[in-house]
């Protein structure tokens, strides 16, 4: 056993008031903690972070294993006061469902064994950031690092208690009062002297509690940057620690305690460790965190009572420090600089008082007005944050696994059949129910709603797939849910429903121009009881898929009696039927979209099938086609906006890396500004999807013809600048299987053409437009 100086950043000898039995200890976890005795010739190191100001935590190494141990002080504690079976608990439930937090390992309630209880738990090796404005790293990451503890806040706050089984875990309701009565039994127990701010505050408090104080979520306590392990080189939590004050109670009472530093008084050095924090390069607004906060949330960022938990995180930050600085003067104390918390108190106290006293507009942050203007529903806000943890915890972390695969098999049998995991994650997201999300009927979410759920799943090639809302399945199943019969709807959309097949939409034709619908050739003849099929398709997507079990045919049902657009049926045409002949795949710039089933020519040659199969009549394919194509246009714009999200994300952390003439790439001004247009670009197409999806909702796809033809030009022509610039930062790496930059570039710029080109869109936007001016000066008139 040693005790000695540690190369582990932040640990040193433990200090004389510290130590205990490390024999006793190295005996009890060669007992009780499995993996302990790998290398039994090892000696076992134990050091003490000297970092923080609560329960003290030891880093042991023994041999290649780390660990860290949490221990409760020694000596007189408060009351209720470093209860680290709490924290065991928490992680316990936390670790269980993939939440950043270390895996805790053994805890012990054996006092006897080192003087005190205590638990052990894996070492995550990462960053810690103890100065707020983080130096030395680039502005980019500086504001990543901040948006990826926010994004963690908020997912922490969407979690589910009774699904962490963590019911009994806090009282929950009347927390924000617990509180104020609690700290204020806490501040006066460890008082040194009078501080009349803080009794003045204490009463403000209690005389203005919220007036719905029964929020019930798992909060932190003490949630703030230096309590945060992130990626050793990546902007990314991997692990949040110190759960000592954690419970169920208010979500903002969290995220006001991490908002303190941007009213942290200057006469204070202890957290404000840059006298000019909120003017440092990179570092959000307030009132952007708040924005992120409330986006990841999916509630409004009008924070209720905000002013009440800003003024309620200074008197328990002050509270602590004053409880610091009592275990100081009894010797119990860890931090060396603790003699200093003896002045702290009265400043704090007084900025909380200042805080009480702000005006209700300058208490509430900045209004995100597309999220009051395009309101999601409360279920869409659920499943919204269900898929992003979803995106995270288990898609985006599969991704080098399903790429891999591809590239393995992409000259073999295999290459249309899909890897094993994503069976996997099928499975686990029908389960959570997280399927079929696109269709109304089945989900109940409308369009709105969707849009923000399918732009999260966009950021992933696959992602869709996992949910069961992939295209070209997603249009079929509407048409089929729309327009089938009982019988139809049965036979065939069910099993799509339930994703026991797959299916492919047969439309577009190699020898007309098919922009124009009306030039289709395909013909659908009937024949007594059956309809015949005679003609030639391609870009039949997902016709290569192992499980594609039915294609929808457009063809014509030529009536010289009928207009142009009423001479084209629907029918249903299994794959297995004779004289069909699926004859080549298509690539897109090389790519063969494997995952995807593909893009083929078929050609049906005197294909016979019932006629049944046809879907609501002879004549009314065009009228099913744009039923099919209004949300199924939309929901491609969707997603595009997450792609485009994903690609800027790529530029971004290109930029901050790379280092060109001798600076790095985000310093030319000519990548800055790609960065600066990309934002904006995604912003506006956001704006214009949302407003389709509305539209959709309000008025039908009828009524949103426009806005639908708008943003199917806009949305792929901007995500594939960004794109665009994306490799161009990425250079050389940008175009190779390195990045999935190409093939974003490639599935994108196909866009332009799928679902009508942007000629025929712009040229549908300009009839419109010029009918409502008319419409407008007729009405002046």
């Amino acid at each position: 056993m040693e005790n000695r100086a540690s190369s582990e950043p932040g640990a040193a000898e433990v200090l004389p008031q510290h130590k205990f039995d490390y024999r006793a200890l190295e005996a009890y976890l060669k007992e009780h903690l499995p993996g302990f005795e790998a290398e039994p010739e090892a000696k076992l190191i134990v050091t003490q972070y000297r970092s923080g100001q609560s329960n003290p935590t030891f880093y042991l190494q023994k041999g290649f294993q780390e660990y860290v141990l949490r221990k409760k002080p020694p000596g007189p504690l408060l009351p209720k006061a470093h209860q680290i079976d709490r924290e065991f608990k928490v992680q316990k439930a936390l670790s269980s469902i993939g939440f950043p937090v270390p895996k805790p390992l053994l805890y012990c309630s054996n006092a006897s064994v080192i003087g005190t209880e205590f638990y052990v738990m894996e070492h995550v090796q990462g960053r810690i950031f103890r100065d707020f404005t983080i130096p030395g790293v680039s502005p980019a990451e500086r504001s990543a690092i901040y948006v990826a503890m926010i994004e963690t806040l908020a997912q922490l706050h969407s979690l589910n208690i009774h699904s962490l089984q963590l019911e009994g875990y806090g009282i929950g309701a009347g927390y924000c009062k617990r509180q104020v009565s609690t700290w204020t039994k806490q501040y006066q127990a460890a008082a040194h002297q009078d501080i009349p701010a803080m009794n003045q505050l204490s009463n403000w408090l209690m005389k203005n509690l919220p007036d719905n104080d029964n929020e019930e979520n798992l909060i932190h306590g003490d949630f703030k940057l230096d309590n945060i392990v992130f990626h050793p080189t990546q902007s990314r939590v991997i692990a949040v620690l110190d759960w000592e004050l954690s419970t169920i109670g208010h979500p903002l009472s969290d995220l006001a305690h991490l908002s303190l530093f941007y009213f942290w008084p200057r006469t204070v050095p202890f957290i404000n460790q840059s006298s000019h924090f909120q003017e440092d390069v990179g570092i959000p607004s307030m009132e952007e965190l708040i924005s992120i906060y409330s986006r990841c949330r999916g509630i409004t960022p009008i924070l209720p009572n905000w002013n009440f938990f800003l003024a309620l995180s200074y008197f328990k930050i002050a509270g602590i420090l004053q409880g610091v600085y009592s275990r100081y003067l009894l010797g119990n104390n860890v931090s060396e600089n603790s003699f200093l918390f003896a002045n702290v108190v009265q400043p704090l106290a007084e900025t909380g008082l200042q805080l009480s006293k702000r005006t209700l507009r300058t208490a509430q942050p900045h209004v995100d007005t597309t999220r009051q203007l395009f309101a999601q529903s409360k279920r869409g806000q659920e499943v919204l944050t269900q898929v992003k943890h979803f995106m995270k915890q288990h898609i985006l972390p599969a991704e080098k696994e399903v790429i891999e695969f591809y590239v393995q098999n992409e000259n073999s049998e295999n290459k249309w059949k899909k890897p094993l995991v994503i069976d996997k994650l099928k499975e686990m997201a029908k389960a959570e129910g997280l399927w079929n999300l696109f269709l109304p009927a089945i989900s109940g979410l409308n369009q709105v709603d969707y849009a923000l759920i399918a732009e999260e799943t966009g950021k992933c090639f696959f992602a869709p797939d996992v949910f069961n809302c992939q295209a070209p399945d997603t249009g079929n199943m509407e048409l089929l849910h729309l327009y089938g019969n009982e019988k139809q709807k049965q036979q065939w959309l069910e099993p799509l429903l339930q994703g026991s097949i797959a299916s492919c939409f047969c439309m577009t034709e190699p020898d007309v121009a098919s922009s124009d619908a009306t030039n289709i050739e395909c013909s659908i003849q009937r024949d007594g009881d059956s309809y015949v099929i005679n003609g030639k398709k391609w870009w039949s997507s997902g016709a290569g898929n192992p499980k594609c079990k039915i294609a929808i045919v457009l063809g014509r049902t030529e009536n010289t009696s009928a207009s142009r657009h009423k001479q084209h049926s629907m029918i249903l045409v299994p794959i297995s039927t004779p004289g069909v002949e699926v004859i080549r795949p298509l690539s897109v710039f090389g790519y063969m979209d494997h995952f995807h089933g593909g893009h083929f020519e078929i050609h049906f040659n005197q294909v016979r099938v019932p006629a049944s199969n046809l879907i609501l009549g002879e004549g009314r394919g065009f009228e099913i086609a744009q039923g099919r194509l209004g949300p199924g246009r939309i929901h491609h714009c969707m997603r595009i906006v997450g792609l485009a999200e994903r690609a800027l994300q790529i530029m971004c952390t290109r930029a901050a890396q790379r280092v060109a003439f001798k600076k790095k790439l985000y310093s030319h001004e000519v990548v800055a500004h790609w960065i600066a247009e990309s934002r904006i670009a995604i912003e506006e197409i956001r704006l214009l999807t949302l407003r389709a999806a509305h539209k959709i909702d309000t008025l039908g796809s009828s009524g949103a013809k426009k806005e639908i033809a708008m943003i199917k030009v806009a949305a792929p022509r901007a995500a594939c600048k960004i794109i665009d610039r994306a490799i161009q930062v990425c250079g050389g790496a940008g175009v190779s299987q390195d990045y999935p930059l190409a093939n974003m570039y490639a599935l994108t710029r196909t866009l332009r053409l799928a679902d009508g080109p942007d000629e025929v869109h712009l040229s549908a936007i300009a009839a419109l437009e010029l009918r409502d001016q008319a419409g407008s000066l007729r009405a002046k008139v």
